[in-house]
């Protein structure tokens, strides 16, 4: 009898063991100041459980990590405090590849082993960087970035009311693995993220549209890029990227294809032969350039066409120099602006009526963007944009490979 009272108070306490473990959380966010704009959110413990599981599936990958360099310091040994919820966010009017999180160390020596180990260069005033990020030391916290531009710009932290509520993780987010937040004056817009085998999906909760069989029908294709959208999805865009340009360019709708081709680009250079006679000199390089055509729908052509010559994107020979691929010519006629590259013509897909944009993975993007190569953008197949009322969804489909995301 006794036997059997041991194994229930051992059961129970291995219960209650692993539900503080994987499933009870502090929903608490201390560190998402007042000045952000967007908030990420990563529930860490859905996160572990999700590992564990897909850890425990694959064997194979059991004696992979068991071969692993065992000098570099692992983030679960690093000295910081790993929180329940990891706060990353975007702080107003900094560039949008700035992204910073705060964390608390709880052993310095083993952090500063942690930085070490990463190669992280001590860049003076508790300041240290290399390749990815950038970290501030301020007293038993730290700062991480993308960037060091506005690491003292980050405010106070938010208030724990928050749009009329206690300001926690149930603020931001419901049921999936992270969330993603825009906050304004007026609103706040979270779209869950949910992270699966090959592909990381990202949308608002009330999504109900199925953009997949757009998706296929588009991944079928061979556009490197392929695109539509009404003038409410301009704006937005736009907006991410500091450009609201779309009253003064009176868009209705956009629609735009493009491919990618490697080709030969002239170099003329000049110099002079033994009896200093200058000599013309002509040699050749392979460059990546763009086959495209956009179209514009507008209301008011001649506006938008002022507009563009205002802002000098059109010379005498009607080409649109906003966009940097030459040659190209503009056009207009009583409805639309065309701007199509005279290098090779693209043919644009039918109107689908939805707004979409679809990008899809092409390995002559490498060799002209150096943030691009890395194992990261290689491994993606595509990325799609897909809007439909009050619908949005974002997926970034991967290639598949031996093990699922999470664990690679």
């Amino acid at each position: 009898m006794k036997k059997k009272y041991i194994f229930l108070v051992l059961t129970i306490l291995l219960s209650v063991g692993i539900y503080f473990l994987f499933f009870h959380k502090d929903k608490s966010l201390k560190y998402i100041p007042e000045n952000a704009d967007v908030v990420i959110l990563v529930d860490v413990k859905k996160a572990t459980r999700q590992y564990i599981f897909s850890f425990l599936t694959y064997p194979s990958k059991w004696v992979e990590d068991s071969k692993k360099n065992k000098n570099k310091t692992s983030i679960s040994d690093s000295g910081l405090k790993i929180p329940d919820f990891l706060q990353i966010f975007h702080l107003k009017e900094t560039k949008v590849s700035e992204w910073y999180t705060i964390l608390e160390i709880k052993d310095k020596a083993k952090f500063s082993e942690f930085l070490k180990s990463r190669q992280f260069v001590n860049d003076g005033k508790n300041q240290f960087k290399n390749n990815q990020f950038f970290i501030k030391i301020d007293g038993e916290k730290c700062i991480v970035g993308t960037s060091n531009l506005n690491l003292k710009n980050i405010g106070k932290p938010l208030l724990q009311k928050f749009r009329a509520q206690v300001l926690n993780a149930d603020s931001f987010m419901n049921n999936g693995l992270g969330s993603i937040s825009f906050i304004s004056e007026l609103r706040t817009q979270n779209f869950s993220i949910d992270l699966k085998d090959d592909e990381i999906e990202i949308k608002n909760e009330q999504n109900s549209i199925d953009f997949e069989s757009l998706i296929s029908e588009l991944n079928n294709k061979t556009q490197f890029l392929d695109a539509e959208l009404d003038s409410e999805n301009i704006k937005k865009i736009g907006s991410v990227f500091k450009e609201n340009v779309s009253d003064s360019l009176s868009v209705n709708h956009l629609k735009m294809s493009t491919n990618l081709a490697e080709v030969n680009d002239t170099i003329i250079s000049y110099g002079y032969d033994d009896n200093f006679n200058e000599i013309e000199k002509v040699s050749y390089q392979k460059i990546i350039q763009p086959n495209y055509e956009i179209l514009l729908q507008t209301s008011n052509p001649n506006k938008t066409w002022m507009y563009f010559q205002h802002k000098k994107w059109i010379n005498t020979q009607n080409q649109f120099t906003a966009i940097p691929f030459q040659p190209n010519l503009i056009s207009q006629n009583k409805s639309q602006i065309s701007i199509k590259s005279t290098r090779k013509s693209v043919k644009l897909n039918e109107t689908k009526k939805q707004d979409y944009i679809f990008i899809k993975n092409n390995p002559l993007l490498y060799s002209s963007f150096k943030t691009l190569n890395n194992q990261f953008f290689k491994d993606i197949e595509y990325l799609f944009y897909g809007n439909k009322d009050q619908n949005y969804m974002v997926k970034i489909k991967f290639k598949k490979e031996k093990y699922p995301l999470i664990l690679r």
